[in-house]
This record gives C-alpha cells, structure tokens and sequence, in this order.
C-alpha cells in the first residue's frame, strides 16, 4: 500500500473539518468538524504504523486512545451544548459570547462585606453569631 493515498485522504478530511470549525456557526457543527479532524489524525496514525511495521502497534495504539479522548470530548461538548440550548434558545456561537462576564457589569463593583459602618455576621471577638428565632 502506497502511504500517499491515506496521506492525502487524511490531509482532506483534516481540511474539511478546520473549514466547518472557521465557517460555521452552530456548535453541534463545530463538534463535528473536530471528531473530523481528529478522524483525519487517526487515519494518518494507523497509515504510518502499517507503512513503518512497528511490531509494537503504537500507532494503532494511540489511535484507540484519541477515539477514548474523542468519545468522551463529545459527550461532554454536547451536553454544554444541550444546555445552553436549553438555556438560551440557541446553539449559535456568536450569540454564546454573551454568556461571558462583562467588565462593565454593576455585580463587579467592590464587595462591601468589611467596610466600616456595614453589619456583618460576626461578634467583635471573631466569633459567629448564633440567629435566634
């Protein structure tokens, strides 16, 4: 077998999946142009382990523990996924941004927990007040 014909099947696949990782916009698309690109890594693994003969199979080996990293990659991804759905109605990318903290939010301003004149929860020798009812 000629190492050029996976090679290049690999480097197109690889291709095609940085393309929907940068073009699209739906997350669940950019989940699967990821297991492309790392579909497109494990070909290229198990060509070269069959075209070096490594008698360890360490190509093979590595191959079966990026498909564990992948499976598990996009059981968690999907499920943020799902959840931000759920949330926010959408699975649009752009929009996710949104959900990060603004700088300019009014829950940034300081914390006023130990400024002079404000009640806090403990007595004067340190201790924790007990709430009585």
């Amino acid at each position: 077998m000629h190492l050029a014909y996976p090679a290049v099947l690999a480097a197109l696949l690889f291709c095609v999946g940085v393309y929907g990782v940068l073009a699209r916009r739906n997350a669940i698309l950019v989940l699967m142009s990821v297991e492309l690109m790392l579909n497109a890594v494990n070909l290229n693994l198990v060509a070269f382990d069959v075209w070096l003969r490594d008698t360890l199979h360490a190509g093979q080996a590595l191959t079966l523990f990026t498909i564990a990293v992948a499976a598990a990659e996009i059981g968690i991804g999907l499920a943020i996924v799902l959840m931000v759905h759920r949330n926010r109605g959408t699975a649009d990318v752009d929009r996710l941004r949104d959900t990060a903290e603004r700088p300019g939010s009014p829950d940034d301003g300081p914390d006023d927990a130990g400024a002079p004149g404000t009640p806090t929860d403990e007595t004067p020798h340190g201790e924790k007040a007990e709430a009585t009812a």
